[in-house]
């Protein structure tokens, strides 16, 4: 048999361990800290970023037509539009940063809206750049 890839926690022993839990998060690995309330799991954020990013059912849109060019990505109710195509995802990732803000503090149980996690922790987890070439297909 293999190492275990994950440990579990309680959180005082989170709070002690929080190094090691770091650590193996690093290495791949996943870690679950349970309160009485519920449980969370602490991975690397690079590796989960990279995975939502290749797994979520989204692609980002743009047109040009009458001098502008229009950014959007179809079922998520943002878009933006601005004179350049650079302008324009510029506008939708600030606009998709809006968006998660909004999510996690009121749309997040909106029966619309509930099903868009994966494509919030990706906003979260992701520097601009990383969202601009998500969203053109262009990861440099």
């Amino acid at each position: 048999m293999g190492a275990s890839r994950h440990q579990i926690f309680d959180y005082t022993s989170a709070r002690t361990g929080l190094k090691g839990i770091l650590d193996f998060s690093a290495r791949g690995g996943a870690s679950v800290i349970r309160r009485s309330t519920g449980s969370a799991a602490v991975v690397d954020a690079d590796r989960l970023r990279s995975y939502l990013e290749s797994s979520l059912d989204l692609e980002g849109v743009t047109v040009h037509e009458d001098g502008a060019w229009a950014a959007f990505l179809p079922g998520i109710p943002v878009a933006a539009e601005a004179t350049s195509l650079d302008e324009a995802v510029a506008e939708l990732v600030a606009a998709l940063r809006e968006y998660a803000e909004d999510w996690t503090d009121h749309l997040s149980h909106a029966p619309n809206h509930r099903g868009h996690w994966g494509l919030v922790q990706l906003v979260e987890l992701s520097t601009d750049d990383q969202l601009a070439g998500w969203l053109t297909g262009d990861p440099h």
